[in-house]
């Protein structure tokens, strides 16, 4: 059955940002044909009129819904698609010329049910968008974290630039309703039904990341917060890697206190290892700032991931908290 993509987009109050995602999808270089579905999720600020004007160069439906998380509009898009593949997008995304070719040739090559792409830093971003990405990227940091780019069975995509098609969606019932989290808890069920996913490397995406270091920090602690609850709902796909972020902050913290002692080769080691992350930013990003920011941003996703994992793994494992119940935050209402 040849493939029918149908591009799934939530948005959430951006109609600015689904203004630059439309217009990346105008200037598409691609001979196949594909619809967007674009789901308003309760928004005060909707992106109809933004809609409404690419409507004569491109299949876009919109759907208007009560807010109930990108998870859930995701799986509604998806019940309101024509097509059998879907391809679900961020709002706060860019698609480069080429995108929907480099999807199109790797499915024909090599089929799975799921995908992932890689995001990647827009030469328009500002530099502490760009610093962000390198410390949410870069294989020196946890960039690596969710599988290598040759994986098959093993690499957990992310919604913010993944496919999937009609038939894993129906027997996986889509996206649960633990925010954010959804997207690693659906490739882990998915796995358990026998799909296989990987990841398309050539299948990038500029993702903007709508950020600021308080926003960043929120949002590495909150991943933090739920990958121990993933791994109680998951037990075999538990990794020593997980624990790396809070190992390195309290290694940081353990060198600190050595130097009082007169013991500085911890410390020393920690140096060295900014050292290296500093020309590899350099090197990958040729921009002295976009560097320096990359240091601090390396060590806020640390210390938030890490600090969020340690909290998640002492309710959920020690104290056997219900994580629903500690961490409302973290669930949408079922409705």
């Amino acid at each position: 059955m040849p493939l029918k993509f149908s591009f799934i987009i939530p948005v959430y109050n951006r109609p600015d940002e689904t203004d630059e995602l439309l217009q990346s999808f105008v200037e598409l270089d691609t001979m196949t044909k594909y619809e967007i579905v674009i789901v308003e999720d309760g928004s005060s600020i909707t992106s109809k009129p933004v809609v409404d004007r690419y409507k004569d160069k491109l299949d876009i439906a919109y759907f208007f819904k009560e807010n109930s998380g990108p998870g859930d509009s995701r799986n509604f898009g998806m019940q309101h698609a024509k097509g059998n593949y879907f391809i679900i997008l961020d709002s706060d995304c860019i698609l480069p010329k080429n995108y929907l070719n480099e999807v199109e040739k790797s499915l024909n090559a090599h089929y799975v049910d799921c995908f992932g792409g890689p995001d990647a830093a827009h030469k328009s971003f500002t530099n502490l968008q760009k610093a962000i990405d390198f410390s949410m990227t870069s294989f020196i940091t946890t960039g690596g974290i969710r599988g290598h780019k040759n994986s098959v069975d093993t690499f957990q995509p992310r919604s913010f630039n993944m496919g999937i098609s009609k038939e894993a969606f129906l027997a996986s019932k889509g996206f649960g309703r633990i925010h954010p989290g959804e997207d690693p808890d659906l490739s882990i069920r998915l796995w358990q039904l026998g799909f296989k996913t990987k990841l398309i490397p050539e299948a990038f995406v500029y993702h903007k990341r709508r950020i600021s270091w308080r926003k960043f920090y929120k949002q590495v602690y909150k991943f933090g917060l739920v990958r121990p609850i993933l791994n109680r709902w998951h037990p075999s796909t538990k990794k020593i890697t997980y624990w790396f972020p809070t190992i390195f902050i309290i290694g940081l913290d353990v060198s600190i206190l050595l130097i009082i002692l007169g013991v500085n080769w911890l410390f020393l080691g920690y140096l060295l290892y900014f050292l290296v992350a500093f020309l590899v930013a350099l090197f990958s990003t040729k921009n002295l700032i976009v560097a320096s920011m990359s240091i601090l941003a390396i060590l806020v996703q640390f210390m938030g991931y890490g600090l969020g994992f340690l909290e998640s793994n002492w309710v959920v494992n020690v104290l056997k908290k219900n994580p629903e119940t500690h961490f409302p935050e973290l669930f949408f209402k079922a409705k």
